[in-house]
């Protein structure tokens, strides 16, 4: 798997991780060149990031979820990270639920961005049965990602304690399944503002997350 890494401070480790998945026909450079890098040291924060490549083939065979866990996460916990956080923007929101539905261990939080939510298909199921809370999971399939994750999003409060946050733009075409997410979350990890399924929505979320999750807790 292809990363790039930036340590908040040059030759010494960081106790927070935070790995980034991009979105589709997205590189780990878009990145850098959208301020994500920046916003980081503008806040002076001591967080590390890793910023992945994920290629379709191994998203649509799961074998990405092998790759961040061996080469990435693992790694990252014998390094010493005390925090580690999954960070993805649309269908690297998508991996990283899947990745936390299969290895939860070691996982501090998500940080979901405009996450693909799967196909009508499975939002349909979902909305028909009146929610997700509504909605009662029957056997599902191990290569069945979509309803896989959805299940686990519907229960990891109670049976995790992974920290999650939910980001999105009002106008993303994917805003009524993002609704559903909201239902099942902490409503102060929900951040929704104008815009649509972009960049500079997703710069601004990233900005609003690392001000509410670690300037704020600095200064708690």
């Amino acid at each position: 798997m292809r990363y790039l890494s930036h340590l908040a401070q040059v030759g010494q480790q960081a106790d927070t991780l935070i790995i980034l998945l991009p979105g589709a026909y997205q590189h780990p450079e878009d990145f850098i060149e959208q301020g994500f890098v920046s916003a980081l040291q503008e806040r002076k924060l001591a967080v590390d990031l890793i910023m992945a490549e994920l290629e379709f083939s191994h998203i649509a065979d799961q074998t990405a979820l092998t790759e961040i866990h061996s080469e990435l996460i693992q790694v990252a916990i014998t390094k010493g990270y005390k925090s580690i956080w999954l960070a993805g923007i649309s269908i690297g929101g998508y991996v990283a639920i899947a990745y936390a539905n299969r290895y939860p261990a070691g996982l501090t939080g998500l940080l979901l961005l405009a996450p693909y939510p799967g196909n009508r298909i499975t939002t349909g199921k979902l909305a028909s049965a009146g929610g997700v809370q509504a909605w009662t999971p029957e056997f599902i399939p191990s290569d069945d990602v979509e309803l896989g994750n959805w299940s686990w999003l519907k229960t990891h409060a109670t049976a995790t304690n992974i920290e999650v946050y939910l980001g999105y733009g009002e106008d993303d075409r994917f805003a009524e399944s993002y609704l559903m997410m909201a239902e099942m979350m902490c409503e102060d990890r929900v951040n929704k503002i104008a815009g649509e399924h972009t960049w500079p929505v997703w710069q601004r979320l990233w900005q609003n997350f690392l001000d509410k999750r670690f300037i704020k807790t600095i200064h708690e």
